[in-house]
């Protein structure tokens, strides 16, 4: 089967995040349709422009049709995906389609969650899976744990490794003024930290924030001639290789292979055109995971790869450059908030602005490593 997808045809227009940290008062579809109206309001556009709705909320799953009545539309789609955090990538994919079949003319993604104000916690004991839970696992931070600890056996990599990652994250986020975790973090900290499920510590995992996110999609022809720079979507692809990790073939290799393969073909780019990537890093092997298996360096190289500092501000391949999940914001999921700041970068909007972005990358992950999305982003200089 060969992929088909409407390259550079589609675009995000508007874009915005907010109440990212702390944002007591607000519950979650509030959150929500606050970043909706700001994002619409970007584009320079009206509800009324509006006719798709795509959404995947952590508290309701008949979002869809409550976000249509909250803000008061009757769309003629809603999608309410429920693939975890990479379920953005993969709505972007499809209103992407959909609009260049005339199916629809302006798509609203969005997200948002209070779970730092509702008294939120990352982990859970599993209760979805009769096979996994006889073992108590705690969900989803186990799964990662069994990848990391497996990573560490087949290729050597450490724990300074890990704490790379992390050390990364803090460094860009002490420049971005809407980052939750600010502050020094040394190596140090991150080894003595208090160890969760070995060899993931707390410094190993990420944030639990409020805050919400949201991004306008409509056909380049007519972004162009909006508010905003126009941020094409170049290629997206999904794929799903289990749910549980406990059926992984190999839990040193993640779907992230074949979407980040898969969506790159579309864009016509290889990784090396990549001028920055934003991945979702719920834990730190999130990262080094994500890095061999999108093409950015090889399988088993991770680690030695983000301890270089190739990651970090002043790198070779910028990552994370709001600080990820690890640092900035995650509230619950964290997909849609890597594609904001893929397309900021392209934009020249972002906190901490690179130079010459035109091709940026955001990846998106979902369950314990179960669901995987990938886009690519460039600018108008890219058609």
């Amino acid at each position: 089967m060969t992929d088909t997808f409407p390259r550079a045809r589609t675009a995000i227009a508007g874009l915005a995040t907010f109440g990212i940290g702390e944002t007591p008062g607000y519950s979650s579809m509030e959150l929500t349709a606050q970043a909706a109206l700001l994002a619409v309001a970007d584009a320079g556009l009206t509800l009324a422009d509006v006719d798709a709705l795509f959404i995947c909320q952590p508290d309701d799953f008949f979002a869809g049709l409550s976000f249509a009545e909250y803000l008061g539309l009757q769309p003629r789609y809603t999608d309410n995906n429920r693939t975890g955090g990479s379920a953005f990538m993969s709505h972007m994919a499809v209103a992407a389609m959909m609009l260049e079949a005339g199916y629809i003319d302006c798509a609203l993604i969005a997200y948002g969650s209070n779970q730092r104000s509702n008294g939120g916690k990352l982990a859970t004991k599993i209760t979805n899976n009769q096979w996994d839970a006889p073992y108590a696992p705690i969900f989803p931070l186990t799964g990662y744990a069994l990848a990391a600890a497996r990573h560490m056996h087949e290729y050597g990599t450490t724990r300074e490794d890990l704490a790379a990652v992390a050390l990364a994250a803090r460094a860009w986020a002490q420049t971005n003024p809407e980052a939750f975790a600010k502050g020094p973090l040394t190596l140090e900290e991150c080894l003595s930290a208090r160890m969760i499920s070995t060899p993931i510590s707390v410094r190993d995992c990420c944030l639990v924030t409020d805050g919400a996110a949201a991004i306008v999609m409509t056909r380049t022809s007519r972004a162009r001639d909006l508010a905003k720079p126009a941020v094409p979507l170049l290629g997206a692809a999904a794929a799903t290789w289990w749910n549980s990790i406990a059926q992984a073939k190999d839990v040193t290799v993640t779907a992230a292979r074949e979407s980040g393969a898969r969506a790159m073909a579309m864009a016509g780019v290889s990784p090396s055109d990549i001028r920055t990537a934003q991945l979702y890093d719920a834990f730190t092997i999130n990262t080094i995971l994500f890095l061999e298996d999108l093409g950015f360096c090889p399988k088993g190289e991770g680690g030695r790869f983000v301890s270089s500092g190739a990651i970090a501000p002043g790198g070779s391949l910028p990552v994370n450059t709001n600080g990820g999940g690890l640092s900035c914001c995650h509230p619950g999921m964290y997909g849609l908030f890597a594609v904001i700041e893929a397309a900021r970068q392209i934009r020249g909007e972002a906190a901490n602005q690179l130079s010459g972005v035109d091709v940026a990358l955001a990846h998106g992950n979902g369950g314990t490593l179960s669901s995987q999305a990938t886009v690519v982003l460039g600018s108008l200089a890219t058609l």
